[in-house]
């Protein structure tokens, strides 16, 4: 079988879905590496690194479609609505799409993509179980971010995080608060740990806790029954409008002791929940800085404006987007590791095997035969269970 890796056509995306160095683990099992020209170039890999590592380079896009039994991308047609449109007619009936997808908010393209007979598989959807540790981009791309966000918050914060001892007397620590103790919010705990910051981290599910701990990091502990605050997989679960306003009162008054806020929650498929207000904001000092990594989704902060730093009475609130993006070279990589590994789960004689028995197939597969086969992604359209698989 031939993968083939097309170039990214999301705006400002620089990642790419398979870097030089997980070329050959798919070509040790039999498979066939076809790259579109210039589709690593972005991320540090040349052309010439990808056919030194065993890989095919292409003459056009369109032969990358044409050759390819799977085709690996960061951003399918649902995770890149706009630009990725232009593929459908690249793509041909029983050919296995596999990337990001946004399959519960993307469903026309999700429809689209079944009528063309495409079997599309959501990297979104890895269940979060041992055996599919390896497969995880969304953990992966969210350990960056995470990292990433607390570089951004340094270099808008117009003072340095650590303490410091000086002749010119001492230099108070930053305070920073993460908001979240998801994967993203671990890391941005870690890493503003790493910069000397004083760390808090606040998060609904209190088995995060020990988490935020085991950092080195203060917990905020809010008096809300949370018994529901987590689904089978991990995730926070959307909570009643009571629920957040409630968490708003109680946690404003840590968030203006904060110099810094990184905001990380979210709930897969849903809007982004706004814990921080407008008032919350007004009583930040000036020079303070939210970092939202949720601006995606609607923003966790009611100031929060998607790619955009907005000035609130000196306080800044920055809304990036697509922020793995900003650090391609490691993104790609760990991304192309965990694609390779999914894909190498379901290839077997030579072929990319779909079977419904197994977990991993059953939870990630969205369309396939004409269908949007995926329970919870029919769920989320309002379409009646299916007998597919």
């Amino acid at each position: 079988m031939i993968i083939g890796v097309p170039k990214e056509t999301y705006p400002g995306e620089r990642r790419v879905a398979l870097v030089p160095s997980s070329v050959p683990p798919l070509t040790k099992k039999g498979a066939e590496v076809l790259i579109e020209p210039g589709a690593g170039a972005k991320a540090g890999h040349p052309d010439a690194d990808y056919e030194k590592a065993g890989a095919r380079v292409a003459a056009s896009r369109a032969e990358v479609f044409a050759a390819a039994g799977a085709v690996f991308q960061v951003r399918t047609a649902g995770a890149n609505p706009e630009a990725g449109a232009a593929d459908y007619e690249l793509l041909r009936s029983g050919q296995a799409l596999i990337g990001f997808a946004e399959p519960l908010t993307a469903a026309r393209e999700m429809q689209e993509l079944a009528r063309r007979q495409v079997a599309t598989l959501a990297l979104e959807l890895i269940p979060r179980i041992s055996r599919a540790q390896s497969m995880d981009a969304l953990s992966s791309m969210a350990t960056v971010s995470g990292y990433k966000a607390v570089l951004l918050a340094a270099n808008l914060f117009g003072r340095l995080f650590p303490m410091m001892m000086t002749a010119a007397g001492t230099v108070a620590p930053a305070r920073l608060l993460v908001v979240g103790a998801g994967v993203a919010g671990l890391q941005a705990i870690a890493t503003g740990r790493r910069l000397g910051a004083l760390v808090q981290g606040y998060d609904i599910r209190p088995a995060a806790k020990l988490e935020v701990e085991s950092l080195g990091a203060k917990f905020v502990e809010l008096p809300l029954e949370t018994k529901d605050a987590a689904d089978s997989g991990g995730y926070a679960k959307a909570q009643s409008a009571d629920f957040y306003r409630r968490q708003q009162e109680l946690l404003g008054d840590t968030v203006a002791k904060c110099d810094i806020v990184i905001a990380t929650a979210a709930v897969p498929g849903k809007k982004a929940p706004v814990l921080i207000t407008e008032e919350m904001v007004a009583r930040m000092a000036p020079g303070s800085v939210i970092v939202d990594l949720a601006a995606e989704r609607g923003g966790n902060c009611a100031c929060t404006s998607p790619g955009e730093t907005v000035d609130r009475k000196g306080v800044l609130v920055h809304g990036p987007v697509n922020l793995a993006s900003e650090v391609p070279h490691t993104a790609s990589q760990l991304y192309a590791k965990n694609i390779s590994a999914f894909f190498l789960h379901l290839f077997k004689d030579g072929a990319v095997q779909l079977s419904p028995e197994d977990e991993i197939t059953r939870e990630t597969l969205v369309t396939r035969g004409g269908e949007v086969v995926n329970p919870k992604v029919r769920e989320a359209f309002g379409l009646a269970a299916s007998d597919a698989a």
